[in-house]
């Protein structure tokens, strides 16, 4: 199957491809599936293909009209890795995907590759955790000079603001999470890639913008569409969705990507073969899943706003007309997603009594599972990031961040509303 029909030339849309892209049954003995690919290196029929695939895979030289990278070695390249990340980035309208260890394995492995001793990055806030600590403790080892700023409806300001402190042409790459983690902030998409231009026309330089797209990719946001170059996951969330694999996932523009997969070859930060085979099997329902989470997510977002000890929701489904946050919403999500945050009264004290007293809400890190599971995000998934400095991010005390499943609303109901009578 190709991206479009042949005898027509319609697209065909994601889920289409999810399911059949990529893939060529007759090359694998008429399998409907793909099998597992569980080999650690692949035979040349001679010497002289070899030596061409190696010549690809290393950059040697640039690929023939036509030509298709053979396969080497499983750190290079895995037919199971291969066609998720054709599907991917299928889906995400970019040229290229490439699969990751771990969601900060792709994270890390593309800002090393993308810039250099001596350059910038400027990035949006609060961003996950393990962002953070990147940012802000390993890539100035590196020489890499980082910025973060308050995401949200004025953030492209405020990076315009930044990028007027840095060196005239040193701002590599800006560096958004949209909606934030764990606030559920958003920031203009193509706001940001106007500024890259803006950038550009005054320094000579265009930075990369890259976007974390876990919260509401790939199905309810796709910032290829607006303009972003660089698409970055924690595919062990919604897109695996099952809570049994730990992966990543980049995709973005051919000459971009090809810069981060000779890093990734270097760095040896791909997955094996049957991670690239479980997120196969669950690129195929995401789309399903996402939806009937974000539905019941709606439902419970309802529920929180009218608690009297509720203070704050923070959820793209109940932004209103008006608000600034609205406008980003409606130009560049078509769904909110099943990311809730929400703040009780009395602080961390509080927000443990309410942890504490779930039964079917697992009280666990991570997101984006069948399961539905609540965590702190202060003193657990952000508990690396400074009380002041959190407290700035609008992450308080008293916020719980709630992962939406596939369990009966009415259970998911009765649970919440269970929890928060603790509150008295």
């Amino acid at each position: 199957m190709k991206r479009r029909h042949l005898g027509t030339d319609h697209e065909y849309s994601a889920e289409t491809l999810a399911l059949g892209y990529g893939y060529d049954p007759r090359l694998s003995e008429g399998a409907v599936k793909p099998p597992i690919f569980l080999t650690s290196t692949f035979q040349f029929a001679s010497a002289l293909e070899g030596k061409r695939f190696f010549e690809l895979a290393y950059g040697l030289r640039q690929a023939n009209k036509g030509e298709i990278p053979g396969l080497i070695y499983s750190r290079l390249n895995n037919p199971n890795l291969q066609i998720f990340e054709e599907r991917l980035a299928a889906w995400d309208k970019t040229d290229r995907g490439l699969t990751f260890a771990s969601g900060m394995a792709a994270i890390s492995t593309s800002l090393l590759a993308l810039v250099k001793p001596g350059e910038h990055v400027l990035s949006t806030a609060p961003v996950y955790g393990g962002t953070h600590f990147l940012l802000e403790h390993i890539l100035p080892g590196f020489g890499i000079g980082t910025t973060q700023v308050l995401a949200g409806s004025d953030a492209v300001e405020r990076l315009r603001a930044a990028a007027a402190a840095v060196p005239a042409g040193k701002v590599a790459m800006l560096y958004l999470e949209t909606p934030a983690n764990p606030s559920n902030v958003l920031t203009d998409i193509a706001g940001v890639v106007a500024l890259a231009a803006e950038l550009e026309a005054t320094t000579g330089r265009r930075p990369v913008v890259a976007v974390d797209n876990t919260f509401l990719g790939p199905v309810f946001q796709r910032p290829a569409e607006q303009g972003a170059d660089l698409v970055l996951y924690s595919a062990t969330k919604f897109i695996a969705g099952h809570s049994d694999l730990v992966a990543g996932v980049a995709t973005g523009r051919a000459a971009i990507m090809e810069q981060v997969a000779l890093f990734r070859t270097i760095l040896g930060t791909q997955p094996n073969a049957f991670t690239g085979w479980l997120l196969l099997r669950s690129l195929e329902t995401v789309s399903i899943r996402m939806h009937r989470q974000a539905k019941s997510a709606r439902r419970l977002a309802s529920v929180l706003l009218e608690h009297p000890r509720v203070t704050a929701v923070h959820y793209p489904g109940l932004l209103q007309e008006g608000d600034p946050q609205h406008a980003i919403y409606q130009r560049q999500c078509t769904g909110p997603g099943s990311l809730i945050s929400f703040e009780v009264q009395g602080g961390e004290e509080a927000a443990y009594k309410v942890l504490d007293s779930f039964e079917v809400f697992r009280l666990a890190v991570s997101l984006g599972g069948t399961e539905s599971l609540v965590e702190h995000p202060a003193t657990m998934t952000h508990a690396d990031v400074p009380p002041e400095l959190l407290g700035s991010f609008g992450v308080s005390p008293g916020m719980i961040r709630m992962s939406i499943g596939l369990e009966h609303l009415s259970d998911l109901r009765r649970d919440l509303e269970h929890a928060l009578s603790k509150l008295g």
